[in-house]
């Protein structure tokens, strides 16, 4: 089955509406152009796609949807068109990059930051990933640049050391386990957490671990930022675990056991050598800024912990 552009715009202008005059205005339509277009659209799919009635149109089921994949297909063209918009001037140079939370939220927009004004006709597209799908994506071929955790399996990519870090527990001052100097992570399962939002690469790594302790994560609050995990903390409503980098003098910070707590974050690519010169020069930038030395090939995945 085959979908037009203007049959989905359509279909979202009548939902947004209510109205098959006014949608057929909003998308430059005749009305009678925009009724024959929607009734072939209904009959192709063999469902009604709105209720008709004396004040307008009410999408069904199929119609809502149809309206919400439309929309998703919209946001897709306007990244696209924002994606291809340097390539039709003089600012030509687009560079992916993905990164673990722990990149995005302590030390990529400075590094970032530094790199765009010295480089202003370059573009940089960021997006949050965990360290294994990041790995899977450069290697690929279909990401520019990665940052991930050092243990996160990094066969077959090239590498550079990027910047040192550590996940820790964070706790209220007035918590009863908040005189003590270390604790596993399964120590404290039972208690509640402040979490980051659902999806995001460490409330992914958090929950796979308390699985594989055979517990279950205890999330009374998820939040959108590190500063907001610990000001939450800091307020009582639970405990949290953080990178070191983002913990605050407000709260107590506890040094995690287990052997994952070290996160020291690689970048990677699938090969420095085929990079193009917006990439290789960000690269290199990322490099410099972590003290990297060298480029080196992990055929067998990293030793150690």
């Amino acid at each position: 089955m085959r979908y037009d552009l203007p049959d989905l715009r359509l279909v979202a202008a009548i939902a947004d509406t209510g109205s098959l005059t006014r949608a057929a205005e909003q998308v430059h339509l005749a009305p009678s152009s925009a009724s024959h277009r929607l009734t072939q659209l209904e009959a192709a799919l063999g469902t009604p796609l709105f209720v008709r009635h004396a004040r307008g149109l009410t999408p069904t089921p199929a119609g809502e949807s149809l309206f919400r994949h439309a929309r998703q297909v919209f946001a897709q063209l306007e990244q696209m068109h924002a994606d291809l918009a340097p390539y039709a001037s003089s600012l030509n140079s687009q560079v992916t990059v993905f990164a673990n939370t722990n990149a995005i939220n302590c030390f990529l927009p400075e590094d970032l930051g530094d790199f765009l004004r010295e480089h202003p006709q370059i573009r940089v597209s960021l997006e949050e990933q965990p360290s294994p799908a990041i790995i899977q994506a450069v290697a690929a071929g279909q990401v520019d640049i990665g940052v991930v955790a050092a243990d996160a399996g990094l066969s077959g990519v090239e590498t550079r050391p990027y910047r040192q870090d550590r996940l820790v527990l964070i706790l209220p001052p007035g918590h009863p386990l908040a005189e003590k100097s270390e604790l596993a992570f399964a120590d404290v399962l039972a208690e509640p957490f402040v979490c980051l939002h659902a999806g995001s690469a460490i409330h992914t790594f958090m929950m796979n671990h308390a699985a594989r302790l055979g517990g279950r994560l205890d999330v009374r609050i998820q939040v959108r930022s590190f500063s907001a995990v610990c000001r939450m903390v800091a307020g009582g409503v639970g405990i949290g675990m953080v990178p070191r980098s983002a913990a605050v003098d407000s709260v107590k910070t506890i040094e995690i056991s287990d052997a994952w707590a070290p996160r020291d974050l690689q970048l990677c690519v699938r090969s420095r050598s085929t990079l193009g010169s917006a990439a290789a020069a960000l690269f290199d930038h990322l490099a410099r800024k972590g003290g990297a030395v060298s480029v080196g090939v992990t055929p067998e995945g990293p030793t150690g912990r």
